[in-house]
């Protein structure tokens, strides 16, 4: 059985928590006799009266499955919480894939070194609803050299060789065009244990205040002030860089996900500006996924 998570044009600067199945009412609210119509002030106030005192009733009854219904909805359902036109990309709801009953999910007993036991490329994020798919990052497994081609030829080499330094065990990845020409390119690189996906990422990418390796086009690129860390994902690290002005031929947003023995690569770009807020969504979903 999938451990759904309730992504759907989920909150694009904060998490969202996977819900609790709701819990029945205790019982049917009690009906409330209405008292006897009169004309006289005293009635108006009964009759009021019994009113909140059945809505008081009904809402202690529904209370419980207040947040599973909340979540459930589309944002523009909840009142007070809409957000049309804000830009963000209507993917699809997700899940977790199911695992054998012998392998644990990465941070809870029994797995200590973190491991995704779950195929990687079902862990990928799906494309957005109107994507255009990338027929050479097709959601399937790719190679060191597709994944060491997002980056500048003279890291090409020297990242290679730390790849293979690392044993890197599976590179998946994912890629799609937007109808405004926002390209996005998802990879996930799987190493032997939560150590090791660690140390490439200090040691190889060198991440910090700086976003460390330079992507293809050698774009400058600084830490993304606008970006919220609520939305990580506990026991996750998420590294989140946006192009300085003057842009290049392209704006270019990046940003990686360090969960367990999984490093994540995501991309954006587009000319003239990449948005924040569904770049914001992308990097928190796929964060999901992973934690």
């Amino acid at each position: 059985m999938s451990e759904q998570i309730t992504a759907q044009e989920g909150q694009p600067t904060a998490a969202l928590p996977v819900p609790a199945e709701p819990a029945a009412p205790a019982g049917a609210a009690p009906v409330v006799a209405a008292p006897a119509k009169d004309r006289t002030g005293r009635g108006r106030v009964l009759r009021a009266v019994a009113r909140w005192t059945v809505a008081v009733l009904v809402l202690g009854g529904v209370g419980a499955g207040t947040a599973y219904g909340i979540a459930g909805l589309e944002r523009t359902d909840v009142p007070g919480l809409a957000t049309q036109g804000d830009g963000r990309w209507a993917y699809p709801k997700l899940s977790l894939p199911a695992l054998a009953k012998d392998q644990p999910r990465p941070y809870t007993d029994g797995n200590v070194d973190e491991i995704h036991y779950a195929d990687l490329r079902k862990l990928l994020l799906p494309a957005p609803t109107g994507a255009k798919p990338d027929k050479k990052l097709n959601g399937g497994w790719v190679t060191d050299d597709r994944f060491a081609a997002e980056y500048a030829p003279d890291e090409g080499d020297d990242l290679r060789q730390a790849l293979d330094d690392y044993a890197v065990r599976h590179i998946a990845a994912r890629g799609w065009t937007m109808p405004d020409g926002t390209r996005t390119a998802v990879y996930l690189l799987r190493f032997d244990s939560a150590g090791t996906a660690e140390s490439f990422k200090d040691t190889e990418i060198d991440l910090g205040l700086a976003s460390g390796r330079a992507l293809a086009g050698e774009p400058t690129l600084e830490i993304d002030a606008d970006w919220d860390s609520s939305g990580e994902v506990e026991n996750t690290s998420t590294y989140v860089y946006g192009e300085a002005k003057p842009y290049g031929r392209e704006h270019t947003r990046q940003a990686y996900v360090v969960a367990g023995d999984t490093v994540a690569l995501i991309v954006q770009a587009r000319k003239g500006g990449a948005a924040a807020v569904p770049f914001h969504q992308t990097v928190i979903l796929q964060n999901q996924l992973l934690g």
